[in-house]
């Protein structure tokens, strides 16, 4: 684990002697003599932990903890105390100490409590971005390569491919696991195959830590991402470490990465090539160890040519690319699919005995999906909540009807003359689209086989309201 500790420590040979040891296992440090110098450096290092002595010149340690902890709420403190001190001891767990050593210290017990009050801190940072939800995604019942269901060829040479990542992440000998870029159409479970990568690898037991890129403002995204230290912008009133911190020893997942600025793309190119971040006002690097798989649905070549994402980091993030297939291109998954979001539905609502009939199963296979698997599972569940029987028919399923030839017979366009261009046949396949549906967004763009997104955007293009 890489970190930074503030010794506040007025014996030399004591302070150099920790020094020493912890920077031979890579954790930086800074000295301080007396307490009115600790809090000095407090402020101009931006340490990660604290060693503090109780017996210094000037302010004791007790008085230098109160002002810490004033300062840096979150900052973990160990406090070192002489022989025959133990309410000295009481007195700083009270005031907010992590721990206390009794002198002389045990340079191993001293690194064990480092380590410990660190992984405790970035721990507890993680769980307050999950109630926050600031992107800690949810842990499915299922993990790994269990989770991907289906049996078509498509799915069987997904599942081949991601047996093979896993496997060579298995091997590593040395170095970093290079970056995954995952592509695919919304709602094909891009997530589920990050999640698969994860806990079938050898990270298993470290954190999962997924942001998604497109559901925070700009402005925030590099906070969350690299974290702060105090003061670094208005309402930064305490250090605040980020999700790429969070995720040390794990995995980070960056959805929708196509969403980010470009200043913020410089910065996650940095991460993938020295593996190192510099939150938000500070002025020093953190080595990091974390592999980083990213998700799209945009098309990152096209936006590379236009100049809205950076060349290099499109190609250090697709040097391993999965692309997942649609629903549609997955003969015969659907019924696997549909049976499997049925018994977990009528599991959680109270229904154990609801199956299919054969026409409705017929139907499903029928329909195009342009929401994919998300959109099969929230329409089976839409049918169990529903359900009045414990047979859903192929009448039950709230699926969009359009007649046959609706979209190549121009008497089914209306009585106006068929259309001469291109964007004129476009705009009246539309509104043809969405008169059927009585402007139920979401219905037309399941009747013309496009997502909703995609729907809105020529809505706003042909002036259509």
């Amino acid at each position: 684990m890489s970190y930074s500790v503030l010794i506040v420590e007025d014996e030399p040979v004591l302070a150099r002697n920790m020094l020493l040891y912890l920077e031979r296992h890579g954790i930086a440090c800074q000295l301080a003599a007396s307490g009115e110098e600790g809090l000095a450096l407090l402020e101009a290092a931006r340490p990660d932990a604290v060693v503090l002595d109780h017996n210094l010149p000037g302010q004791d340690g007790l008085s230098v903890l109160r002002r810490m902890r004033e300062r840096e709420p979150q900052l973990p403190v160990v406090m070192a105390t002489g022989h025959g001190s133990e309410q000295v001891a009481v007195e700083a767990m009270k005031a907010g100490a992590f721990d206390y050593l009794i002198k002389p210290v045990s340079l191993h017990q001293l690194k064990q409590v480092l380590d410990r009050s660190v992984q405790q801190q970035r721990q507890a940072q993680e769980l307050r971005h999950l109630r926050a939800g600031g992107g800690i995604g949810h842990v499915p019942a299922a993990q790994g390569l269990a989770a991907l269901l289906g049996t078509s060829p498509a799915m069987r040479q997904l599942q081949g491919r991601l047996r093979q990542l896993v496997d060579a992440e298995e091997r590593l000998s040395e170095g970093h696991t290079p970056a995954v870029l995952i592509g695919g159409e919304t709602g094909t479970g891009k997530e589920l195959v990050a999640r698969a990568l994860h806990f079938e690898g050898p990270r298993r037991a470290g954190p999962f830590v997924e942001i998604n890129c497109a559901s925070l403002p700009s402005q925030l995204v590099e906070s969350e991402l690299f974290g702060h230290e105090r003061g670094a912008f208005t309402d930064a009133r305490e250090r605040r470490i980020g999700l790429v911190e969070a995720a040390h020893g794990g995995t980070l997942f960056l959805d929708e990465v196509g969403e980010l600025e470009l200043a913020t793309q410089a910065k996650l190119l940095r991460l993938l090539e020295d593996h190192q971040v510099r939150r938000l006002g500070s002025v020093r690097e953190q080595k990091v160890d974390v592999r980083v798989l990213a998700a799209t649905n945009r098309p990152l070549e096209a936006m590379v040519a236009a100049g809205q994402f950076r060349s290099d980091l499109f190609y250090r993030l697709g040097m391993l690319r999965i692309e997942l297939p649609p629903l549609r291109e997955r003969e015969g998954d659907v019924a696997v699919l549909a049976a499997a979001f049925l018994a977990r539905s009528a599991r959680r609502y109270g229904k154990p005995e609801m199956r299919f009939s054969d026409e409705a199963l017929q139907a499903l296979s029928r329909h195009r999906w342009p929401g994919n698997v998300r959109e099969l599972g929230n329409l089976v569940e839409q049918c169990v909540i529903l359900a009045s029987d414990t047979v859903i028919e192929a009448d039950d399923l709230p699926l969009p009807v359009m007649p046959d030839g609706a979209l190549g017979d121009p008497a089914a366009l209306g009585t106006e003359p068929w259309p001469t261009s291109l964007p004129d046949t476009e705009r009246r396949l539309l509104v043809n689209a969405l008169e059927r549906n009585r402007w139920n967004v979401t219905q037309a763009a399941r009747a013309l086989g496009i997502s909703r997104d995609t729907l809105r955007y020529r809505i706003d293009k042909f002036g259509l309201r």
